[in-house]
């Protein structure tokens, strides 16, 4: 294995903005302290939640390096790393941490696994977090069963696409909501039965629901756009449904009147991944049982484009455009 240099390019932000502020820049390796795992990173996953950060919508102490997941090799251990967790150096990984838009990252080994055999480097970091996000959506924000139905917003985007699978692995039934003609094919592809282009003039989304349920409603919502379909999400709800409000797309839902949840009895949440991963049991629960669907049901991992680090500007501005299908991903 090369030696570890002492300097690496990453992507570094020292103020909040457009995609003006994001540095390519050289800064140190990082050390890794006596719980972390040094990771040479091979793919780094592009989300929604990075521009949250970059814009300041998340506030963060600055300078940072963007980036919450990646998938590379071990390339130094601390030195309290618990054998119980069987790491060494050269083993493939796949991990949720920070600082992850760089050649190198530390990161506490409580939170790294190893990538099964039968699963690329590319594939388990393109499915890592956003494939870990729709499972525990639909296992915990609102257990789904089979024959319920289920509205999913952008059904091809990261976690959207994600979703359709699992809720057809499930036996559950689903309506997606695509941004134009040439995604339905695509969002029917990975499980949604029944797809709207949900553009003005071009799609009923609280019609079709309503039609495809008898009147009934869906028993859970999966938002992930925010502000701009909360209220309609509710109104697509079913009594004792769920909305799952676990994006911003189109920015913060505003605050609303808690007694409007009565009309239905309806549960609204705003999850997030990482308090659904909080301890290691349960970290490891959920990515064996993602790496389990992708290879028991030979889930598809779509990537929508792979960029260089240094190309991280242009993955912002299509990731935000909300035109891409699947995964971004940055190689350093």
């Amino acid at each position: 294995m090369a030696p570890v240099p002492r300097m690496m390019k990453a992507i570094e932000i020292q103020t909040t903005g457009g995609t003006e502020v994001l540095q390519y820049k050289d800064i140190p390796v990082p050390t890794p302290k006596d719980n972390e795992l040094l990771i040479a990173n091979e793919f780094i996953g592009v989300n929604y939640i990075d521009t949250y950060f970059r814009t300041g919508l998340y506030p963060n102490p600055k300078p940072m390096v963007l980036g919450r997941e990646a998938s590379g090799k071990v390339v130094a251990l601390g030195s309290q790393v618990p054998q119980s967790l069987g790491f060494a150096n050269g083993d493939r990984i796949v991990y949720m941490g920070v600082s992850a838009y760089a050649e190198y990252t530390a990161c506490p080994a409580e939170k790294v696994m190893k990538i099964p055999e039968g699963i690329s480097s590319s594939d388990a970091c393109a499915a890592f977090l956003q494939g870990l996000t729709a499972l525990t959506l639909v296992e915990e924000t609102h257990k789904v069963q089979s024959g319920d139905w289920v509205l999913v917003l952008a059904a091809t985007g990261g976690v959207g696409g994600w979703l359709c699978q699992l809720l057809r692995a499930k036996g559950a039934k689903t309506i997606g909501t695509v941004g134009s003609q040439e995604k339905v094919d695509i969002a029917k592809e990975q499980g949604a039965d029944v797809v709207i282009v949900d553009r003005p003039g071009q799609g009923d989304v609280l019609k079709t629901v309503n039609e495809s349920t008898n009147g009934q409603g869906v028993a859970a919502v999966f938002d992930g756009v925010g502000k701009d379909t909360f209220e309609r999400s509710l109104e697509c709800v079913a009594r004792k449904g769920t909305v799952a409000s676990f994006g911003n797309a189109s920015g913060a839902v505003e605050p609303f009147l808690i007694s409007k949840l009565s009309a239905k009895n309806a549960k609204v949440a705003r999850p997030t991944l990482f308090n659904y991963l909080f301890t290691r049991e349960e970290f490891e629960h959920y990515s064996n049982k993602l790496f389990k669907y992708m290879i028991d049901e030979k889930f598809s991992v779509r990537i929508h484009d792979t960029y260089p680090l240094q190309d991280v500007a242009r993955a912002h501005t299509d990731i935000e455009s909300r035109k891409t299908m699947g995964k971004l991903l940055l190689r350093p």
